[in-house]
């Protein structure tokens, strides 16, 4: 069954998904992150390309030929699925095809909207008997 893990109160997504693909690339995992669209996937891969100054994490776009090779795939539909180990979701409704992941990581930022929908989702995985785990980033950061 598919791990759920919710971070609350992330105040800058992009940067904790770079910081979330850094580790999981480091132990030979792969990603896939569901964006809303092609603005944010090509903002995030900017991101990722940048993460550090001697490396960058290798990603690419699931319509790209490369996205085969690489551990992060950045996809906006969810047509193209290259693998089924993490996936982490910044759509703002559940990915329907999220069951297929060994392990799927929400993320929700500080503003009410946000959480609205967070919360709609939390409740759909634990209506279903998902395991929900939840960090709040906040009270890490201190």
């Amino acid at each position: 069954m598919t791990r759920v893990e919710f971070f609350f109160n992330v105040p800058d997504k992009l940067a904790k998904i770079a910081e979330l693909c850094d580790k999981a690339v480091g132990k030979g995992r792969q990603l896939t992150i569901f964006t809303p669209d092609d603005a944010v996937s090509h903002a995030l891969q900017q991101v990722l390309w940048q993460q550090a100054v001697t490396s960058f994490l290798p990603s690419a776009k699931s319509d790209e030929v490369s996205s085969e090779f690489s551990p992060i795939v950045l996809d906006a539909d969810g047509e193209q699925l290259r693998q089924d180990d993490i996936l982490i979701n910044l759509q703002t409704q559940h990915p329907p095809f999220f069951s297929r992941f060994r392990y799927l990581v929400e993320l929700v930022g500080v503003d009410e909207a946000d959480k609205v929908a967070a919360r709609l989702r939390y409740r759909f995985y634990r209506d279903r008997g998902y395991e929900v785990k939840s960090t709040d980033v906040a009270d890490s950061s201190s």
